[in-house]
C-alpha cells in the first residue's frame, strides 16, 4: 500500500467527519496550488493528508508525546502548536516518511517559518484557505493566493499574529520571524 492510501485509510478510520472534511479540503487545495506553482503534486497531497494527523488528539495525550519526544516545553497544553511537531515525528516512525520537505511542511504548517520551501508554503496556505474555512478575510486570501503565494502567506501570518495577540495566547517566534521574512521579500518586489 502506498503512503497516500495508507494515510487515507487511517483518516477514514480515525478522523471525525469535520476533521476529514478539513483534511481533504487542504489536500485538494494543496493539489491545485501545486499545479499552479509547479510543486510536486504527490508530495503536496501527502503532506496535506498528514498535516493534522495529531490535531484531534486530547491535550493530555499530546502532552505525553511532547514529553516523550523531548519537544520544547512551550508545546505543553498547546494543541495548536504541538500537533504539527508531533505529527512530523510520527509520520517518520509510523508511515516511513523520510522526505525532509514533507516532514518540514507538516511540522511548520501552523507557524510558518522563514525561508519555507515551496511545499511548506503550499501546505501552510492551503490549511488557511481550504474551502471549509470561514473567518473574516478568508475570501481575500483565497483571491490573493491565486496571484501571489508569498503575499498571501504574509497576509495570513499578519492576521494570525494579530488574532493570537488579541486573544492573549502564546505566539510562536517562528511565526513572527516568518512574517518579517515575507515582509522583506514583498518589500523587495515592490
Amino acid at each position: 500500500m502506498d503512503s497516500i492510501e495508507k494515510i487515507k485509510t487511517h483518516i477514514e478510520k480515525n478522523f471525525s467527519e469535520k476533521r476529514k472534511k478539513h483534511t481533504y479540503g487542504v489536500a485538494n487545495t494543496a493539489l491545485e496550488l501545486a499545479k499552479q506553482y509547479g510543486c510536486d503534486e504527490y508530495k503536496a497531497e501527502l503532506a496535506a493528508l498528514f498535516h493534522d494527523l495529531y490535531r484531534s488528539i486530547p491535550v493530555n495525550v499530546l502532552n505525553y508525546h511532547v514529553k516523550h519526544l523531548e519537544l520544547d516545553k512551550k508545546y505543553i497544553d498547546n494543541a495548536n502548536l504541538s500537533h504539527g511537531k508531533i505529527a512530523a515525528i510520527m509520520i517518520q516512525r509510523d508511515f516511513d516518511i523520510s522526505d525532509e520537505d514533507i516532514i518540514n511542511a507538516v511540522s511548520y504548517h501552523t507557524t510558518g517559518r522563514p525561508n519555507m520551501s515551496l511545499l511548506e508554503k503550499i501546505i501552510y496556505i492551503a490549511d488557511a484557505v481550504e474551502p471549509n474555512r470561514n473567518y473574516p478575510g478568508v475570501d481575500e486570501l483565497r483571491r490573493v493566493v491565486k496571484e501571489d503565494l508569498d503575499k498571501a502567506i504574509y497576509m495570513s501570518l499578519s492576521r494570525t499574529i494579530d488574532y493570537v495577540s488579541s486573544e492573549g495566547n502564546y505566539l510562536d517566534k517562528d511565526t513572527i520571524h516568518a512574517k518579517e521574512y515575507f515582509e522583506e521579500i514583498i518589500n523587495k518586489g515592490e
